[in-house]
């Protein structure tokens, strides 16, 4: 036999250590070549890890939530030296080495004590499938308690974690006996402790200036409406292609809004191009993959990247040159969006724009109550380099050009 070590690899650009998210395997596991042994978070970027040869788990390194140096053993496989047969490398009681005795000693082996091997096996199937399953101590008491097997219930958790709340639906949303109290206690790790510090340093840091006005939509959500009607073959248009192209005009007006400010090194790095990076929600948390370029797309365009890279995130397959660089942030809740909110700045960013939900309300227009379709714009500002009057002047230009969605096409 033969050890072979997976190492942390070196993703690139600088990349020095990766964060051990979630293991695939455990001591003891026997693997195929390219099973799924580990997976690894840099810059917000997940890999899974491979296994390059088939072989037997003999060690791992690192626990869920451990950053590894790049070049550090990861996992320990023992693996068929040349010449010797890959049945080797089958842990003892498992079905090949089992079938592979019976062939021999069948004759010598009582029906009785056969039928015992086989119920043994099989229990050791169903065991194994439930040691898979990803839950906490208490929510495995309560069910065995309950009389309920584990597997059967959908688990909504982080990577289908069974919690008690699946548990509750599963049996029927019963009320729990009083005084019952069910701690369940996950480590943060991964993207979300990204997240976590990320947006703790970025609120920590930059003095946040909110912004917040009412945005009258019934003219862009009309064209939005014949766009989509007349132009049936192409990406389907939302409200943000729209709200991408008046922030990309309205920068051209207001420069400051569209930079990176370096607080460190006292610098402020104003771009031309606007690279927009779009809020998504995810599994794991939120993401922001960046649209490169925008000022150079049409609707359409807007409309097909957002949905690529919306998708990529969700699937965990984004890059990470997907997920850096962006120049200025759209954060939007959606039909969830509220009346207003106070979206953190996606630091080095100077600025960011909330997207709250459109709702028809009453306003006055010409001396009359009217019906209308409003929405508000919820934005942030680093008030270190936009001053709020510069804050105010640029959400009223992208105020003017979605309430006259005309002028988002005249140049």
């Amino acid at each position: 036999m033969a050890r072979q070590i997976v190492k942390l690899p070196d993703a690139g650009e600088g990349t020095t250590e990766a964060e051990i998210v979630a293991w695939h395997v455990k001591v003891g596991d026997v693997v195929e070549e390219d099973d799924p042994l580990v997976e690894v978070m840099t810059d917000k970027a997940t890999v899974e890890l491979p296994a390059p040869r088939g072989g037997k788990v003999v060690a791992i390194h690192g626990e869920v939530g451990e950053k590894r140096a790049v070049g550090s053993d990861l996992v320990e496989l023992e693996v068929a030296a040349d010449g010797e047969a890959e049945e080797d490398l089958q842990p003892s009681g498992s079905p090949l080495s089992r079938d592979a005795g019976e062939g021999m000693d069948a004759a010598f082996t009582s029906p009785a004590s056969r039928e015992r091997d086989r119920s043994q096996s099989e229990q050791d199937e169903v065991d194994g499938a439930r040691a898979k399953l990803l839950a906490s101590p208490a929510v495995r008491k309560r069910a065995s308690d309950q009389g309920v097997a584990l597997e059967q219930v959908p688990g909504t958790g982080p990577e289908g974690r069974v919690t008690q709340s699946d548990l509750d639906a599963y049996l029927g949303a019963k009320p729990r006996e009083a005084g019952e109290d069910a701690v369940e206690t996950l480590p943060v790790v991964g993207l979300r402790r990204a997240i976590a510090e990320h947006l703790s340093e970025s609120h920590r840091r930059i003095p946040h200036f909110a912004y917040i006005e009412e945005v009258e939509v019934g003219a862009v959500e009309a064209l939005r409406a014949h766009l989509n009607e007349t132009h049936p073959g192409r990406p389907h248009l939302t409200l943000l292609p729209f709200l991408m192209r008046a922030i990309v005009k309205a920068v051209a007006r207001h420069p400051q809004v569209n930079a990176r400010f370096d607080d460190e090194a006292g610098t402020l790095s104003r771009h031309r191009a606007v690279h927009l990076g779009v809020a998504t929600q995810t599994d794991s948390g939120l993401v922001v993959p960046v649209v490169r370029n925008a000022q150079a797309l049409d609707l359409w365009r807007c409309a097909a990247e957002v949905a690529r890279l919306a998708d990529a995130a969700r699937r965990g397959k984004a890059t990470r040159d997907e997920l850096s660089g962006s120049t200025i942030t759209i954060s939007s809740l959606g039909p969830l969006g509220g009346l207003a909110a106070t979206p953190v700045i996606n630091r080095p960013e100077v600025a960011i724009v909330g997207v709250n939900k459109i709702v028809a309300r009453p306003i006055v227009r010409d001396g009359q109550v009217a019906i209308a379709q409003m929405m508000n714009l919820s934005s942030s500002f680093d008030h270190r380099i936009v001053d709020g009057w510069e804050a105010a002047s640029f959400i009223q230009r992208v105020k003017a050009y979605l309430e006259q969605p005309a002028m988002l096409f005249i140049d």
